[in-house]
Order: structure tokens, then C-alpha cells, then sequence
């Protein structure tokens, strides 16, 4: 059986060897003459941007693509779409991207470098796809440490939390795409020359682990996983039921803890190493294609704030029906998750803006039958030149795997710096004042007020009804140095007019030559019914006037 076993085992070089002929035997010499060409390319510097520190960023999707490529303006090309399909700004000719790539490479090289260049170090690759850990505790020369029960393989009597190490760092990351929350990476220098390794087992830090007779450390018990020390007082075969003994005395293991438990970690560290991906790829397609899919449909509105005469704050808001998303029961809480895909291009074809973001939309399992029936609404601001633009979004859920999409065109307005101006006029369910501190950290804020517009216009008599609108370039009276200008509202009904009031713009909080409108009021004091807003300016010193008109829904 042996001998038969042998001989298979000899014929299988001759059989590959004779497979191999007759396919280079199918090649024409043009062809055999082209590999050779494409293979000696890929020698130049092309390979060495493949092969090189940046080749920790490409999917082997990318990889495979590229390697087909034939002549270098193929390759050329696909190095700039590959660092385009990664800028978060796309159409901005600084890819912050690519800065943040080798600024990375540049640190990585001068910092963990150990007779081999820093990019190819262990720490280096991390480095280079992750950036700088958010925890880092080092300890360069080793020497006396005390470490956590989680890293030693046992607790119990007689057992030692000291041990006597290599050096090694320890680098935490709060959290990183595609693995994880606080992803913790050990990384030892058990040759003492400074080329630091990633390891999966905490106690090879521990220089004192092959020394028969220390029980410090690891010693006494056995190390996390399949590597452990012969010479240790227990073997991986005593243990049993998560304790072992060990000289009569009950020693708790810690080696069926989670944190350390050998799958996770093996886990951890096939993924660690991998391309990260390029988020919300399958959304762009989509946004780039002409294929419309509506099994999650929404509602987007677009608003114009002034900053100055050639910059306006653009707020997306979209609202989605919760009753069309997937939600699922998370210990009593209902979850769902949306992902917001984005662009706002030119009629050039020039991406100006994009929206990525993922929504987790949550509500405790005993409210969800109320819930299920009302509406969620997000908002991305954007800062946009006056000009049209294109809005193309796509919407998923990340459960159910339906899609929706939307494409409108917009012409976000020129506001000069003297003629009479406004905003766009937005009626808004929530309009309320923000601390300070909340300011720049939360959707649907305009300076520091925070509003949510409806997107549809349509009060539930429940509801607070709002107005929020600014007024731009009002003239001065030269001896109050303010506002002269009459503002009027009036909301009218089947074209009735069933509410009027007028204020001075002076009167208004903080008057000058800008002013803002915040008006709330309960919906309830307004029939069920289908109602025109209007606000007119007047204003007195410049003798110009400037009239907003909206509809709007009571149910």
C-alpha cells in the first residue's frame, strides 16, 4: 500500500509537467511574445505600487483587475480610479485620502522600521490601513510587568499576575469597519532587534514561559490556544469544564473566556490583514446606472441658507415610512438600519458633493405598534455654489436588502450682498433653540436653532406647526442703525384668508441687516384641511419688497 502510495506521488510532476507542455503548445508565438511583454512591465514600477505598501489598501478584486491590465495607460487609468473611488471628496482635485495614505507610509517608515523598511512591518501594515491606534500602552525594554487575569491562562491559588517580558505594545482601536469595536492588537519583540510581530497569544510577551521551574507569569498553566509549554506544570488535555487542579488546589482557567477564546482571535487575525473594502460601493453603482428600483420609497426635499454670496448651506432631508423597513427585535429593542448613498453633480458631470452614512432607526418593543406607523426623517447639509446641480440618492435596508431611489434636479440661488433676500421658507414639526455645546453635533441645525422640516408639509393636529425663514441685506434707518420693515403673515384657506399678523423687523431678537423668522404654533388651532402660507417683506428704507408662498396639509 505504501509503495503504491509512493509511485502515485512520484507520476504526479510528470502528469502537471506534460499539462503544462500542451498549453504552451496551444499558444501562438504572438501570444507567448505578449505574456513575456506583460510580464516584464509588470516589473517596473507598476509592480512595486501592486506589490508595494499601498498594495495593503487593494481588494483582490482590484488585484486581479489590474493583472489583466495590458499596457501602462490601462494601468495609468486604474491608479487613478483606484485612489477616486477612495476620495471623500470625489470630483475635488486633493484627495485627503491618498494625503492620509503616505503621510501613513512616510510615519510607518521612520518610526518601525527594524533592518526591513517600516511599511512591511506588522505594526507598519496596521499602521498604514488603519492609522494610529486610539490606545497605545508601550514597553520598549520589557522587563517586570503585571498583567490583567485576562491574559494569564489560569487564576486561582498560587498563581502569579507578574512576569518578565520581551517588549511589546499593546494598540487598541474603538472600532474598525468590517471586524469590530475595541479591536485589541498585541504586538512582541521575542528577538530583541525591534521588529515587533503581531501575535494571537499573550503569553509569548512572556520571556520567563520556557524557563522550567519559574511559576511566574504563564508558567504553571498552559498558554492561550494550541501553542503551549511543555514544560509547564498543566497540559491543555488536565483541563475540563473551564478549571483545572493543580497541586489539590481548584485553579479557575480563563482559557474558555471569550476574549481570548482561539477561534476569535484566529478570526481576528485573518481578517485584520484584509483589503478594507470601499464602503457603499453597490449604492454608487446604483447611482451611476439608469436602474430605478422603488421597494423602499422616500420623500427628499432641499433647502437654501445663505453664508455668504457664493456659498449656500444646502440641507437634504429625506423621510421614510417606517412601516417599509425591516426592523428586528434586538433584546426588546426594534432596530433597523438604512444605508444613504449620495451625489450631487454638475451639469458637466462633475461630482461636487456625496452622502454616505449608515442610520440605526430604534424604538422599545412596547412603543413599535404606534411607532410602525409614523415616519423617520435624516438630514445631510451640504455647502454647494449657486448653480443646478443633480441629486441622485439611493437608499437600502441593510435587512431586507430593498432598495429605493430618487434623481431631481436643483438650482441652489445666487443671494447677492445688497438686494432684499430670503431663505428657503420652511415649515418644520420641531423648531427649538440648541446649547452651545450640541451645536455643531447634531442634525437638522441652521446657526444654533435646531429645525426639522417636514419634507411633505403635512401636521398632524398633534403637531407643532413652524415657520423658520431668514431675511437677508434689510436697509438701516441711519439714526436706530436698525431694520425698517414690516413683516406680514397671513395663511389663508380655499383663498380666505383665516390668519393675519404683522410684526417690525426691528422688534425681532438680534435685528439687523439679517434677520430670522421662528414662528411655532399648535397645529390643532387650524381645521383639518389644505392651507397657503405667505410672508411678505416690506422694506421701508430701501423700498423693496420680497413676498415667500408655501402649501401645506392639516390632518
Amino acid at each position: 500500500m505504501a509503495a503504491a502510495i509512493f509511485l502515485g506521488m512520484v507520476a504526479l510532476p510528470a502528469i502537471a509537467g506534460k499539462g503544462k507542455d500542451q498549453e504552451d503548445q496551444k499558444l501562438t508565438k504572438q501570444e507567448r511574445r505578449r505574456q513575456k511583454a506583460v510580464q516584464k512591465e509588470m516589473e517596473s514600477p507598476y509592480k512595486q505600487w501592486i506589490n508595494g505598501p499601498v498594495g495593503y489598501l487593494i481588494t483582490p478584486e482590484e488585484r486581479a483587475a489590474f493583472k489583466k491590465l495590458t499596457t501602462d495607460d490601462e494601468r495609468d487609468t486604474f491608479i487613478e480610479e483606484f485612489w477616486r473611488r477612495r476620495n471623500p471628496t470625489p470630483g475635488s482635485p486633493e484627495n485627503a485620502f491618498k494625503e492620509e495614505v503616505y503621510r501613513r507610509i512616510a510615519y510607518a517608515n521612520e518610526h518601525y522600521s527594524s533592518g526591513i523598511p517600516g511599511w512591511r512591518t506588522d505594526r507598519g501594515h496596521i499602521y498604514i490601513m488603519y492609522g494610529p491606534p486610539d490606545e497605545q500602552t508601550t514597553h520598549p525594554s520589557g522587563g517586570t510587568y503585571v498583567a490583567s487575569p485576562t491574559e494569564l491562562p489560569y487564576s486561582g491559588p498560587g498563581a502569579s499576575n507578574t512576569m518578565t517580558t520581551y517588549p511589546f505594545e499593546d494598540w487598541t482601536y474603538r472600532y474598525i469597519p468590517g471586524i469590530g469595536e475595541n479591536v485589541e492588537l498585541e504586538f512582541v519583540d521575542p528577538t530583541l532587534t525591534g521588529e515587533y510581530h503581531l501575535t494571537m497569544n499573550p503569553c509569548e510577551k512572556d520571556a520567563m514561559a520556557n524557563v522550567p521551574g519559574d511559576m511566574t507569569g504563564c508558567q504553571g498553566g498552559v498558554a492561550i490556544g494550541s501553542i503551549w509549554n511543555p514544560n509547564l506544570v498543566i497540559s491543555p488535555n488536565q483541563l475540563g469544564g473551564g478549571s483545572s487542579s493543580r497541586s489539590g488546589s481548584m485553579v479557575t482557567s480563563n482559557i474558555m473566556g471569550h476574549q481570548y477564546d482561539e477561534f476569535n482571535r484566529l478570526d481576528l487575525y485573518s481578517k485584520i490583514f484584509e483589503a478594507p473594502s470601499v464602503k457603499f460601493r453597490d449604492l454608487q453603482t446604483l447611482v451611476t446606472s439608469t436602474v430605478t428600483a422603488q421597494l423602499l420609497p422616500f420623500s427628499v426635499r432641499t433647502d437654501f441658507i445663505k453664508v455668504t454670496e457664493d456659498t449656500v448651506l444646502t440641507p437634504i432631508t429625506i423621510q421614510i415610512p417606517n412601516r417599509d423597513m425591516q426592523f428586528e427585535n434586538k433584546e426588546g429593542v426594534m432596530t433597523a438600519v438604512l444605508d444613504i448613498y449620495g451625489e450631487l453633480t454638475t451639469i458637466g458631470g462633475r461630482v461636487a458633493n456625496t452622502i454616505q452614512d449608515s442610520v440605526a432607526v430604534s424604538v422599545p418593543q412596547h412603543d413599535f405598534q404606534a411607532y410602525v406607523n409614523q415616519k423617520s426623517v435624516y438630514q445631510k447639509s451640504v455647502y454647494l455654489r449657486p448653480g443646478r446641480y443633480k441629486l441622485s440618492l439611493v437608499i437600502k435596508d441593510d435587512k431586507s436588502g430593498h432598495m429605493g431611489t430618487e434623481n431631481l434636479g436643483i438650482v441652489v440661488p445666487q443671494f447677492s450682498d445688497d438686494k432684499l433676500a430670503t431663505s428657503s421658507l420652511i415649515l418644520a414639526d420641531q423648531i427649538q433653540p440648541l446649547p452651545t455645546s450640541e451645536v455643531g453635533s447634531n442634525r437638522f441645525v441652521i446657526g444654533g436653532t435646531k429645525v426639522r422640516p417636514s419634507v411633505n408639509q403635512v401636521f398632524t393636529q398633534s403637531q407643532n406647526f413652524g415657520i423658520y425663514m431668514q431675511v437677508y441685506n434689510l436697509g438701516l434707518d441711519p439714526k436706530t442703525h436698525l431694520p425698517s420693515a414690516n413683516i406680514e403673515y397671513q395663511i389663508s384657506k380655499d383663498g380666505k384668508a383665516v390668519l393675519n399678523q404683522t410684526e417690525q423687523a426691528a422688534a425681532i431678537k438680534d435685528a439687523s441687516e439679517q434677520i430670522t423668522l421662528e414662528k411655532t404654533m399648535p397645529a390643532k388651532l387650524l381645521q383639518p384641511g389644505k392651507y397657503t402660507l405667505q410672508i411678505k417683506i416690506t422694506d421701508k428704507v430701501k423700498d423693496q419688497t420680497d413676498t415667500q408662498t408655501t402649501n401645506f396639509q392639516v390632518e
